[in-house]
């Protein structure tokens, strides 16, 4: 079953698709989070495209675990998106994926300039590969 995972953000959404048997996650080109409105229906679009049955969509609670406006923003976007594309769409939380993501990126040499266009579908593919480990076990 492949799934789609969205990071979203205020400037860019970070995807991630898995292959079809749900076991690894790849990073996909980010889409820009303006105009909103449109959102919805941008990602339900590239879920039909991709193929995918599912999508989770990372909810970006603080560090203390309570839920913020980006949260809110987060939840507002998955039932949209649930209205949109007609699959079945959980949220699942996303805390440091982004500073994780920009660690693996230094790590690898990425330089500055191109770890800004990476980071958030490098952000969504950690969240998928951690969703998908936890439905694996």
């Amino acid at each position: 079953m492949r799934i789609l995972a969205v990071d979203p953000g205020t400037k860019r959404v970070g995807l991630a698709l898995s292959d079809p048997t749900g076991t690894i996650a790849t990073p996909l080109e980010a889409v820009p989070a303006e105009p909103e409105e449109s959102l919805p229906a941008r990602l339900a679009g590239i879920a039909r495209e991709k193929a995918a049955e599912r999508i989770v969509v990372g909810l970006p609670k603080q560090l203390d675990g309570t839920r913020g406006p980006a949260a809110a923003a987060a939840q507002r976007l998955a039932s949209s998106l649930r209205k949109a594309s007609g699959l079945a769409v959980e949220t699942m939380d996303e805390r440091l994926t982004t500073a994780e993501a920009e660690r693996s990126l230094i790590d690898a040499g990425v330089r500055r300039d191109k770890r800004k266009r990476a980071i958030d579908s490098m952000a969504a593919s950690l969240l998928l590969q951690t969703y998908l480990s936890r439905k694996s076990r």
